[in-house]
């Protein structure tokens, strides 16, 4: 596999990332929470970008995957800067957003700072304000606790051997940064991709933001029996089916 580039930061933060050439508007995976751009919806984008002679933008935020810094140092808010940072430095036009999980809050973050740059935006179990919605709000009294006084909290993971640390920092500086609570427009098309067994981001969580965002063009696509990772091969053509449906608006 080839060796990353990589892009400093205006925050002094190493940003690794592979870019394929091609025409536009180009396709940038934003990945979730503690994920990186080697998962297989990355690679399954790149493989269609190249194919299609698409360009394509894959990274990982820092404290993921090749980039600098310590996971447990992180918040939204660094991993929003460093998408931004990525986008605008690495790529020039509209561009059509694909979040995965948490990369969907982060896609809505960078449209709400950049719409003029964003062509459409696909979110694959889009997880919008899951800090505040789903972590501390399924806390015990325990748990917060512990977070107040030692500064983190275990939660069990499906999908690590370890157990996540949870950092007061990762769920205070999300406070900041939900886009479930003000008004939520979005001048460009959206398509929400959703399993209906997907027990880390509920179909509920789809729901709400399709009601609660404004688009031109926003459709949601529940999948019967698909889990939160949507990686089987049926859920991995239904991405590149929905990045198609959006309009070819401006060149990458």
């Amino acid at each position: 596999m080839t060796q990353p580039q990589f892009l400093t930061t205006q925050q002094h933060r190493r940003i690794a990332y592979h870019q394929t050439a091609g025409q536009g508007p180009g396709v940038v995976f934003l990945g979730g929470f503690k994920s990186d751009m080697t998962g297989t919806k990355a690679l399954f984008l790149q493989d269609w970008a190249e194919q299609q002679g698409r360009a394509f933008l894959r990274f990982d935020y820092s404290g993921h995957g090749q980039s600098s810094g310590d996971f447990l140092d992180g918040a939204i808010g660094d991993w929003f800067e460093d998408a931004l940072a990525a986008i605008t430095q690495l790529t020039t036009g509209p561009q059509i957003l694909v979040g995965s999980s948490m990369g969907g809050w982060i896609s809505l973050l960078v449209a709400k700072a950049i719409p003029q740059r964003v062509a459409g935006l696909v979110g694959i179990a889009a997880a919008p304000d899951f800090t505040e919605d789903s972590m501390w709000t399924g806390f015990t009294e325990a748990q917060r606790q512990m977070l107040s006084t030692a500064g983190w909290v275990e939660l069990p993971s499906d999908y690590a051997d370890q157990p996540y640390i949870i950092t007061r920092r990762l769920i205070e500086e999300g406070r900041t940064r939900l886009v479930l609570r003000d008004t939520l427009d979005l001048p460009f098309p959206v398509r929400l991709l959703q399993g209906t067994a997907d027990t880390d981001v509920l179909p509920s969580v789809a729901l709400r933001l399709l009601d609660h965002a404004s688009s031109p063009d926003l459709r949601l696509t529940l999948v019967k029996g698909a889990d939160h990772r949507f990686s089987t091969p049926e859920c991995l053509a239904m991405i590149p089916q929905a990045i198609d449906e959006l309009p070819n608006r401006g060149q990458a």
